[in-house]
């Protein structure tokens, strides 16, 4: 059985824009480079997991596909006021423990308050 999660790749226009974007909300790490084919990529560590951003064609409609981080309160709070800030699009879920928000590509991030591990073991 894998240990754990190694990486997400992520598929989009501008990989340095969606870095900044997770370098603003959260303090990420970044690191920028070419792959050895000349691919402009960038790498976001989020909650210890990085997220690979691949220069391509993206833009995509969203859907229920998305990447959930778990996340205090506090945190939740702070980054949707960040978002708003920003102009960008919050949605709000389960009476406010969970917040969504969208990259420039459509990509879906989740922050969750919620202890899942508890629920599901209920």
């Amino acid at each position: 059985m894998p240990e754990s999660i190694s990486h997400v790749a992520l598929i989009v226009q501008d990989p340095a824009r969606t870095a900044a974007l997770f370098r603003e909300l959260f303090g990420s790490r970044v690191i920028e480079r070419s792959d050895d084919e000349g691919h402009a990529e960038s790498f976001v560590r989020v909650g210890g997991v990085w997220i690979v951003l691949v220069a391509g064609a993206g833009g995509r409609e969203p859907t229920g596909d998305h990447v959930a981080f778990r996340a205090t309160p506090e945190e939740l709070e702070a980054t949707a006021a960040k978002l708003e800030a920003m102009g960008r699009k919050v949605i709000r879920a389960r009476s406010n423990s969970a917040l969504y928000f969208f990259d420039d590509d459509n990509h879906v991030f989740e922050l969750d308050t919620e202890d899942l591990d508890a629920q599901l073991g209920r």
